[in-house]
């Protein structure tokens, strides 16, 4: 058995790919192999997925704010060289990433597809819609880099089947496996990185109506894309089909 943390059986029709808080449901009729989803889809799934529960999702839009160590250790050390090399005045070189880093954001450095979408955010799309059973939710996706060296983080806007007020939406997050609420307007604390980062759940705040639209609902997550992201999410992938078996044996 194997639990694949590639890109290579992700939309293999005949693979589930599976974030377990989402659709653990989908291990039960494996071949063998399972998923593991991108990073950035996994975090908006753990997030989003109570909600559409809940009341149905009917569009998502999300931008990103993806960190250097998305691009591997690498680039985590080149964001580190050109912080030091600003602060001691020298010029800034790169050569991981196609820009620089440090004190810059720019478009995910993912190839642009035929149409106009680079490939972090036509995974965001393809693989949100198969772990929703979802193949016609509409998902519009912007993918930026930005100078965090872990954890990623996501803005995101949903418009709902019926109204969710954002007191309904916090009393449901808090309850909901993989999360933690992070929403504190009279401190001003939400969810960010250098605190997700570590972290096994996703941090959710910034919960608020989306004021042009009485079926809206903003929130920003931030979720640490090496471990929910990634290893931990596969680690859950093992435990849930050791439960199967446990079942399965009784």
């Amino acid at each position: 058995m194997v639990i694949d943390n590639s890109s290579a059986f992700r939309m293999d029709p005949n693979v589930p790919m599976v974030v377990p808080e989402v659709n653990a449901a989908d291990l039960r009729w494996h071949k063998g192999v399972i998923a593991n989803p991108n990073c950035t889809a996994a975090i908006l799934a753990t997030a989003v997925w109570p909600i559409h529960q809940a009341v149905g999702v009917r569009k998502i839009v999300v931008s990103t704010y993806q960190s250097a160590s998305g691009a591997g250790a690498a680039a985590m050390r080149e964001l580190e060289d050109q912080i030091h090399e600003y602060a001691e005045g020298k010029p800034i070189t790169h050569q991981v990433l196609p820009h620089q880093i440090a004190l810059n954001v720019f478009s995910h450095n993912s190839k642009m597809a035929q149409n106009g979408y680079n490939d972090e955010e036509n995974k965001v799309v393809e693989e949100t819609r198969k772990m929703f059973h979802a193949p016609e939710l509409s998902i519009l996706p912007t993918c930026v880099r930005v100078p965090v060296l872990r954890a990623h983080s996501e803005s995101i806007s949903l418009e709902l089947e019926a109204p969710m007020s954002p007191d309904e939406a916090r009393t449901l997050l808090a309850r909901s496996p993989g999360i933690k609420l992070v929403d504190d307007p009279a401190n001003n604390h939400f969810p960010m990185p250098i605190e997700a980062s570590g972290d096994l759940d996703v941090h959710v705040g910034r919960i608020r109506r989306d004021l042009t639209n009485p079926n809206g609902l903003a929130l920003f997550v931030a979720g640490d894309q090496l471990l929910k992201g990634a290893a931990w999410n596969a680690v859950q992938i093992a435990e849930e089909l050791a439960k199967l078996q446990v079942l399965a044996a009784e």
